[in-house]
């Protein structure tokens, strides 16, 4: 798999319910290994310093599941060696199998059984592996007495009976079987009779990127002004490469530019037996072909980082096995998500990921065919990033993030009772909030994770951004987060009109558009009154000046406010001056705070039933706005109807959307309407912003009601953005610190717009504040707690 470099240009190296860690990652918070016994899976498989694919992807594997379930289970390892394959680790190896001694298989099965600790076996499989004692390898997995989970990463079309016999009993004797494609599944099902019941596909995993700019790379590497096709893994005949030589004259003739990379060293098992032999083959070939200014190797074994790196500067990626039953390649997975053009061979697993127009197959060994593809590519900028985006969109769920879940959720099912599995919460992570931010605001959408400016900018999501950055502030006292909240903060009142209204869209030139008189701006005004109001409850902590100019930005549009009849917009402004009212009450704010709430009352008395208790007579979008707002009315006006009100409608909304130990906001496909309410729900169509206020929400009445019903949900409703989704995929990327757009039916909407990405923020940092603070006393400030501890001794909140 991935390989590392030697190089003759020395510049070119220069330059189920999943339930949450819900404390960490605030160290005095955190469980220890030895409070609770964890149970244990033994990994039993080849790992590094052995250079080899399935060793790299071991690693891979585990240090994503200890990333994502670390206070779920153990991962012990159990190295497999052979007389000639022998290493020291860097890493803990509890045992180790050397599979050319008979003896070993049945010493290993006797520690693995005496184990009480060991609760499941994950073994690793590749026929070469154990080659020379298969039957002491049939007898070790029946003397197990643990549920074995059997990772086949070769399965072999059309075998002979012999064979069809030892994969037969291999998978009789397994509790679960993993491959990675579906085209394995398929032969393990029709060639060899495997039960369907007993095989999951989980792809082989890839790395998270940031997607850097490649021209910058490519400055980086001494590879400027190149166009760069690039190959790599442990170097073997089996690749082909003769095939790209063999193309590049032909390439070369349009492409004087044209640069070949060859990455990774030669592997170790064929230099044992042939030492290399097939790479002085290919620098014959290179000479022959009078290649050398277009051919570079890098003959070495990368660290991760710098693999990346050279994958995401390749314009085209070029996969020439000549291998038909390869089932799958990590090279090959790696470069797409990387953001690669892949041009590949018909293995199986490229026919599959390839489709669609997510890549090009070319045949077997076709150097013609090849060259005519790559130099149609190289000329079609476009279609390079037509095919690459595909190709994202369709690799997206083998991140190692989702392999860590999908196999979690096979351990779980594999392992009954003996497993419950927490999400790790990733560290709080503003790249992607400081990406989206020019001085003059946040820009609205991201194509992938770079911003597209031509989007423009809004003031709903600058508002948010706002309350987003003040509540990072008050946790961590960054000094560099004021420069963000002034951006914000000018951005809002530069949006102010003389009559005291909001303007919502700016073009990338800073001037307004048409769509503020095509579109209801309400809701946006309010947004704009959440955001003011939150700033000045903070008034204690942050620069005067600052909170000056939201005040008086504030005041210059209480004039309109009882002219808004928009219900989220008046629930948004309720919920503002609330939060400007906590430190110094204003007679006029609470006038609104009850006008606006009584008419949010006077709604749910029209539209509310014994089977209905809502304020409208459908469930839309940013549903938990309005019984929060209801709460803010109560705790601002202490009038009791508020409070009932609000606790019924917000009761009634999570019964609608919490099912089981999982949430499903209501879906953009498709509104829960009052006469269908028991109509099936639309699958897909989630969107963040709706997981986030609803987790605003419940932390606010956790407080006001002492329920740790709300305090389990806000568990819940997280870990949909970590994978506990009908996909069981991750919504936020801890790679960009960015949050993908929609969780839709069959895909999760790859782009890391304003939007999400603060949506995710803001119920990030609520998990913070609850994991920083006990719910008793916990507030959505430091102003609040105060308040919240006034009204206690007046005993209002029981």
């Amino acid at each position: 798999m991935r390989n590392r470099i030697t190089t003759q240009n020395p510049n070119i190296l220069s330059a189920g319910i999943l339930k949450t860690e819900f404390n960490a990652p605030v160290s005095n918070h955190l469980i220890s290994d030895t409070a609770i016994k964890l149970p244990e899976i033994l990994f039993i498989t080849t790992y590094p310093p052995r250079e080899c694919g399935i060793a790299t992807y071991s690693q891979d594997l585990i240090k994503s599941l200890n990333n994502k379930f670390k206070n779920s289970f153990k991962i012990k390892i159990c190295a497999l060696e052979s007389d000639t394959e022998k290493h020291h680790y860097n890493e803990s190896i509890k045992y180790i199998l050397n599979t050319d001694q008979p003896n070993g298989f049945y010493d290993l099965s006797e520690k693995i059984n005496a184990n009480n600790s060991i609760q499941m076996v994950l073994l690793q499989h590749e026929f070469g592996l154990f080659r020379k004692n298969e039957a002491n390898f049939i007898q070790f997995l029946y003397k197990i007495k643990k549920p074995i989970i059997i990772v086949f990463h070769t399965v072999l079309k059309n075998p002979d009976n012999s064979f069809k016999v030892n994969v037969q009993v291999i998978a009789q004797l397994a509790h679960s079987i993993i491959v990675m494609t579906n085209s394995s599944a398929k032969i393990l099902k029709d060639d060899y009779g495997v039960d369907p019941e007993k095989i999951s596909v989980i792809a082989h995993g890839t790395h998270l990127v940031p997607h850097s700019d490649k021209e910058f790379l490519k400055e980086k590497y001494n590879l400027s002004e190149k166009k760069v096709l690039s190959t790599f893994g442990l170097l073997g005949s089996g690749k082909s490469i003769e095939t790209t030589l063999d193309a590049m004259p032909n390439i070369i003739k349009e492409n004087k530019d044209v640069l070949f990379l060859i990455i990774g060293k030669t592997h170790p098992s064929i230099v044992k037996v042939e030492g290399e032999k097939y790479r002085t083959m290919l620098e014959a070939k290179i000479k022959t072909l009078q290649l050398q200014n277009h051919v570079l190797f890098i003959n070495t074994f990368l660290p991760l980082p710098q693999l990346l790196d050279f994958l995401q500067l390749t314009d085209i990626y070029l996969f020439t096995s000549k291998d038909p039953n390869q089932a799958v390649s990590g090279t090959f997975s790696y470069a797409i998500s990387c953001g690669c053009p892949i041009i590949s061979t018909p293995i199986p697993h490229a026919s599959e990921v390839l489709s669609d127009g997510a890549g090009i197959i070319i045949d077997f060994g076709n150097s013609e065919q090849l060259a005519k593809e790559v130099n149609h590519l190289l000329k079609d900028n476009h279609l390079r990033k037509n095919i690459s985006s595909k190709g994202l969109h369709k690799i997206a769920p083998t991140a190692w993030e989702n392999s860590a879940i999908a196999h979690a959720l096979l351990f779980e099912k594999t392992g009954n009772k003996n497993f419950n599995l927490n999400y790790k919460i990733p560290e709080i992570n503003l790249d992607h909030i400081k990406k989206l931010t020019t001085d003059f605001g946040m820009i609205q959408f991201s194509v992938i994770n770079k911003p597209d400016l031509e989007s423009g900018y809004t003031i709903d999501d600058n508002a948010r951004a706002m309350v987003a950055m003040c509540e990072h502030f008050e946790l961590n006292k960054d000094k560099t987060d004021l420069d963000l909240i002034k951006i914000y903060l000018n951005f809002i009142t530069n949006c102010l009109q003389d009559n005291g209204s909001f303007l919502n869209y700016v073009d990338e030139d800073g001037d307004f558009t048409n769509q503020n008189n095509e579109t209801n701006l309400e809701d946006s005004n309010g947004r704009a009154i959440w955001a003011l109001g939150y700033l000045i409850s903070l008034a204690s902590i942050l620069p005067i000046e600052i909170v000056e100019k939201a005040k008086m930005t504030l005041q210059k549009t209480t004039v309109n406010l009882h002219k808004i009849h928009s219900t989220r917009a008046m629930a948004f402004i309720i919920k503002g001056l609330y939060y400007a009212n906590i430190k110094e009450k204003s007679p006029q704010n609470t006038a609104i705070i009850k006008k606006l709430a009584n008419r949010i009352l006077q709604m749910y008395k029209h539209e509310s039933n014994p089977n209905w208790t809502w304020f409208e007579s459908y469930l839309t979008y940013g549903n938990s706005i309005l019984p929060e707002a209801m709460l803010c009315a109560f705790l601002s006006t202490g009038n009791a109807t508020y409070k009932a009100v609000a606790k019924t409608s917000f009761d009634f909304l999570l019964s609608k959307i919490f099912l089981g130990d999982s949430i499903k906001v209501i879906s953009n496909k498709g509104w829960l309407l009052k006469e269908n309410a028991t109509k099936s729900r639309e699958i897909g169509g989630e969107q963040p912003i709706d997981v986030a206020y609803t987790i605003l929400a419940l932390s606010k009445f956790s407080i006001a009601f002492k329920d740790e019903e709300y305090t389990r949900k806000i568990k819940i409703a997280f870990n949909w953005f970590l994978g506990n989704n009908h996909l069981h995929q991750i919504i936020y990327n801890p790679c960009t610190g960015g949050c993908y757009d929609g969780l839709e039916d069959t895909y999760v909407n790859l782009n890391q717009g304003a939007e999400s990405t603060v949506s995710y923020l803001m119920a990030r940092l609520c998990i913070e504040k609850n994991s920083r603070h006990s719910f008793k006393l916990h507030a959505t400030n430091e102003a609040e707690k105060e308040f919240y501890l006034k009204l206690s001794r007046k005993k209002t909140l029981v």
